[in-house]
């Protein structure tokens, strides 16, 4: 478990700085590209959820729509 905390940490460490220097390089707090960065994840995650359901639909109603009929008489 040891090992995993490190890791957790040494990546904390680097991705702050990232945030970091990219403030610096704008001229804002750190603060704001952090939240920035988790609302844009979770604006991405809802339109990916948002696309999926759309297709869903609409290949549900192209298969109502267009059903394989094997004879006339299946109306």
């Amino acid at each position: 478990m040891n090992v995993f905390y490190q890791l957790l940490y040494f990546f904390q460490k680097r991705g702050y700085a990232v945030c970091g220097r990219i403030a610096e390089r704008l001229g804002i707090r750190a603060r704001v590209v952090r939240t920035s960065f988790i609302y844009l994840t979770f604006v991405t995650l809802g339109f990916g959820f948002a696309l999926y359901l759309f297709l869903a639909f609409w290949l549900r109603i192209k298969d109502l729509l267009y059903t394989k009929r094997t004879s006339v008489f299946d109306l």
